[in-house]
């Protein structure tokens, strides 16, 4: 997890949400992968799609079977579709999403037994240390979004420049 957490650093140093993700079979490393759908200008760009998109063009091939995926926030609806489609064996995941996770805190994808394949689902993992990453990076967002909204405040005043 501690790879998926540098790779969240990535992301946030590069004006994304802090997501990191790392794709590992047995003690081997095989990807990893952050969340740039910003810079990317694709919403499919999460960091769990990165990581399985490296992975499978290195192994040369889209199934992944017998690996683990280690990621830093709950995977969404169309992380774990790719996920169960590449045929991964076990998920483990930092912070819960409450808003879009398909692990269990909107949906659980990985628990319908009409589906063909069935991953592992570990959540929790260093929980506070991945949801203080994400709590810090859109506090620091909505402070310069006020900061910049006060600013042109004062700047669009009439007579604002003008002392008293």
């Amino acid at each position: 997890m501690g790879l998926a957490q540098a790779a969240a650093d990535e992301a946030r140093a590069a004006g994304e949400v802090p997501v990191g993700a790392v794709l590992v079979r047995g003690d081997e490393v095989i990807a990893k992968g952050f969340n740039h759908p910003i810079s990317g200008h694709d919403p499919s760009a999460h960091a769990e799609m990165a990581a399985l998109r490296a992975a499978a063009q290195k192994l040369g091939n889209y199934r992944l079977p017998g690996c683990e995926l280690y990621v830093t926030l709950e995977p969404c609806l169309m992380c774990a579709g790719a996920i169960m489609h590449a045929r991964i064996a076990r998920v483990v995941f930092g912070a819960r999403d409450p808003k879009t996770g398909a692990c269990g805190s909107v949906v659980d994808a990985f628990a319908n037994p009409q589906l063909n394949h069935h991953t592992t689902v570990i959540g929790g993992v260093l929980d506070d240390e991945c949801g203080d990453a994400l709590r810090s990076f859109f506090a620091d967002r909505r402070r310069a979004a006020r900061e910049r909204r006060a600013a042109a405040g004062r700047d669009g005043e009439p007579g604002a420049s003008e002392p008293l």
